[in-house]
């Protein structure tokens, strides 16, 4: 019961990827103020969805890793959030890109918002959450069913089962990020923006660095990345 119990919950709160704005493990709100969006930077945000949701949806389609590409681009309106961008799943499973008004101020211009909105739909694009989601599953299995047969305790198993998914669910993590910059440059790029102007909000944003088990990459890797693959476009 408690694996499963536990699973469920993966399913759940694995349906999301964010653009880190602060170190991990500590309040994003607390590397730097919140800043407050205006009536233009509203303006500006539906300018750019309208053009990167319909180049996402296409390439989503070509790409075939989910059955809905039918993207919903929506604004997380709650006050005093920090910067931060997530796409997750509704639950008839279509995919949401969801932007916090402060990161709506934050951006410095229609290309770097433009680059986090198509790296957040690449993660669909590429099928990252239900992958995460496998993986996470398969690594509470594996550390849970080797501490039961050990004849580990209740409490012993349940211990190996969170290590097991937690282990699991980072495991690609970076690579999924890596991934997602790199089909988010082509989608930026066919949408007429400039990707590589645009991933320089890289350089605005907490660096996570190169720690075992990060579910961020260093933020020099994904702009190379950005670089490398609008240098063949």
């Amino acid at each position: 019961m408690r694996l499963l119990a536990l699973l469920t919950a993966l399913a759940l709160a694995l349906q999301g990827c964010t653009i880190a704005t602060g170190p991990a493990g500590a309040p994003a709100a607390a590397a730097r103020p919140v800043p407050q969006a205006g009536a233009a930077d509203i303006e500006r945000f539906r300018t750019v969805a309208a053009r990167i949701e319909p180049v996402a949806e296409r390439i989503c389609r070509e790409r075939a890793r989910s059955p809905n590409c039918d993207f919903r681009i929506v604004i997380d309106d709650r006050p005093g959030l920090p910067p931060n961008a997530y796409q997750s799943l509704d639950k008839d499973g279509r995919p949401v890109l969801a932007f916090t008004l402060s990161i709506l101020a934050d951006v410095e211009n229609a290309d770097q918002l433009a680059f986090v909105m198509s790296h957040e739909a690449a993660h669909h694009v590429a099928g990252h959450i239900p992958r995460q989601q496998q993986n996470a599953m398969t690594g509470a299995i594996l550390l849970g069913g080797l501490a039961s047969l050990s004849g580990a305790g209740s409490s012993a198993v349940d211990a190996a089962v969170d290590l097991g998914a937690s282990v699991g669910a980072r495991s690609y993590s970076k690579d999924y990020e890596l991934e997602a910059d790199a089909i988010g440059t082509v989608i930026a790029h066919r949408a007429g923006f400039d990707p590589v102007r645009g991933a320089a909000y890289f350089t605005r944003i907490a660096d996570p660095g190169d720690r075992f088990l990060g579910t961020h990459p260093p933020n020099t890797r994904r702009i190379e990345t950005v670089r490398r693959v609008a240098a063949g476009l």
